[in-house]
């Protein structure tokens, strides 16, 4: 692959109904003013993937394409979670019950090496309490088009808490 642009790597690494998804939820991102850089260096120079960001804070991590630790052809994790814009937002139940099916619950030990605490943490998300919660709060594996209008919305409260946060 010449070009590693987000969008080809979709296109020559995703097909049908997954490839859409992926495309739609990156088209979201940039009409969003959400910067998608590729991850460099080392470890990530056979991986391909992408970090998020917004006005330079940290939104999301999308890999494109199985590794090691995933065999989904996509994944998205939000971010690090060091707000607490996953607390109570505005999101319906319906919402709600897809992001709570999406939690990212720490394996432990080394098997995440993300938490830098390993189990995770007692966390509440949008009301509910959750235990061994990994610091990317939820984590989307191969997400299908209902999962993918969660997610914007997801990346819609990040956004709205990083424009709040900037203007405190």
């Amino acid at each position: 692959m010449s070009d590693k642009r987000i969008e080809n790597v979709i296109s020559e690494v995703l097909a049908n109904d997954t490839q859409k998804c992926a495309l739609d939820f990156t088209v979201y991102l940039r009409a969003n003013e959400m910067a998608i850089e590729r991850e460099k260096g080392g470890y990530w120079d056979d991986k391909f993937y992408y970090a998020i960001s917004y006005k330079g804070e940290f939104v999301c991590t999308i890999l494109v394409g199985a590794t090691e630790d995933s065999s989904e052809p996509w994944v998205v994790w939000s971010d690090s979670s060091r707000s607490n814009w996953y607390e109570n937002p505005p999101l319906d139940e319906c919402q709600k019950e897809i992001a709570w099916k999406h939690v990212d619950i720490c394996g432990g030990g080394d098997i995440c090496g993300y938490c830098g605490n390993p189990g995770g943490i007692d966390k509440i998300i949008f009301g509910k309490v959750f235990s061994n919660v990994c610091l990317t709060v939820f984590r989307f594996d191969n997400p299908n088009a209902v999962a993918v209008e969660c997610l914007k919305q997801l990346m819609e409260i990040r956004k709205n808490d990083i424009d709040k946060s900037n203007t405190l």
